[in-house]
């Protein structure tokens, strides 16, 4: 089988993170990713640590498999000429540098198109190309301006960032979206086009229904630690030793609830038969719950309340859920290559083609002799085909400051 995006060919530009991942999600659906780096620096990333691997840091390494890295200097004609030769080349080229620097090189969407007209060209910003253009693209300031941080923590705490770059991540996958839907029209119109995602814009599509909430009523959304603000009991609840993580989505799931914990009343009881209840009743039904569950430890009320079909977990950690995923065959890492850690696999599976086996994340300019060959020979060739377990196809970096884009 083949995967989904053999043959395309990605020239990436990015650094960081958004746009890294972004890249390196098409890396797994199968396209040939070169990756442009700063000459003895590389990607900012590849010197945030620790945590280190043998040849890099664990966060650059996340999400740079399966790339060529060539070293090109944009200010040294010469090196630029190979940039410019190898966006002529490319189907998709993905970029995230401060407004304005890529035109200023020749690198912008209006000059490369010119030369490629089928070129998909994604650019990636922290706040658009408007009147945000200047404005530095930081996922934890993002966080803090687009309200995620005003929805996330204790009721009565500060306002706190999520655990991981998620503006970043969610911006390169909203990023991989366009792309192959700009490819996608492509294949209809033999035309490419500008592709722009920015970091507030998919915060905000990815607010959902708090995002609606406010809408809908002119009031934001608070804080409310693990509580849903639409649907009760929806949070951890303290048990003996410890606590559980239950989500009851409906009237049937709670009375089921009610009679595994050994209070089967509490489904009668006008304060909580219905959702809309409960949720108006919420703290008086976590006392009575955990005052059930106290009567016995987490693992037991797992197993118990699960038995009958009520959503119910442990709280667990990175290991934990890795683990759990590995108990329920889902594959969750694969190998890299030697001296390299596994990796989380892409999400995603086929039932008519595959993911390409991901490959070693590039060490700085480990594909400079063949790519810098490749692109001085005439155009319609690929880059050689790498071994991905030794170091795959890889490629791209960008010049921004910051913690995304």
């Amino acid at each position: 089988m083949t995967a989904p995006l053999d043959g395309l060919l990605v020239a990436d530009f990015s650094r960081v993170l958004a746009g890294p991942y972004a890249t390196a999600t098409l890396a797994d659906l199968g396209a040939e990713v070169v990756k442009v780096e700063r000459p003895g620096l590389g990607d900012d990333t590849r010197h945030w640590g620790p945590p280190w691997t043998s040849t890099s840091s664990s966060y650059f390494e996340s999400v740079n498999r399966s790339k060529r890295s060539v070293e090109l200097d944009l200010k040294d004609p010469a090196d630029l000429a190979l940039a410019r030769e190898l966006t002529r080349r490319a189907d998709v080229l993905v970029e995230n540098h401060r407004s304005g620097a890529l035109d200023r090189l020749g690198l912008g969407y209006a000059e490369v198109s010119s030369d490629n007209p089928g070129l998909v060209y994604c650019s990636v910003t922290g706040f658009g190309s408007g009147a945000g253009a200047e404005l530095p693209g930081y996922d934890f300031l993002v966080q803090a301006v687009g309200g995620l941080m005003s929805i996330t923590g204790n009721a009565h705490g500060e306002p706190t960032k999520v655990g991981v770059a998620l503006v970043d991540v969610l911006t390169g996958k909203d990023a991989v979206v366009g792309v192959l839907a700009a490819l996608a029209e492509r294949a209809r119109t033999g035309q490419g086009q500008h592709v722009e995602v920015n970091l507030l814009s998919s915060l905000l599509g990815a607010l959902a229904n708090q995002a609606g909430a406010y809408l809908a009523t002119g009031s934001s959304p608070t804080r409310m630690g693990n509580r849903h603000p639409s649907i009760a009991p929806y949070e951890t609840l303290r048990c003996r030793g410890g606590s559980v993580a239950l989500a009851c989505g409906n009237d049937g799931q709670f009375r089921r609830l009610a009679e595994a914990v050994g209070v089967p009343d509490l489904a009668d009881d006008p304060r909580f038969a219905r959702n809309s209840d409960r949720v108006a009743h919420r703290d008086a039904l976590v006392e009575a719950l955990e005052d059930a569950l106290r009567e016995d430890d987490a693992d037991s009320w797992v197993k118990r309340i699960g038995d009958t079909g009520v959503p119910v977990g442990v709280v667990g950690d990175i290991g934990s859920a890795i683990a759990l995923a590995e108990s329920l065959d889902l594959g969750p890492t694969v190998d890299v290559g030697p001296g390299h850690p596994r990796q989380v696999r892409h999400p995603a599976t086929y039932s008519r083609s595959t993911t390409r086996p991901m490959g070693a994340p590039p060490a700085l300019g480990q594909h400079n002799d063949e790519i810098r060959a490749w692109l001085t020979r005439p155009a319609g060739s690929r880059p050689e085909a790498a071994d991905r377990t030794t170091g795959g196809n890889e490629p791209c970096t960008r010049h921004t400051e910051g913690d995304a884009p």
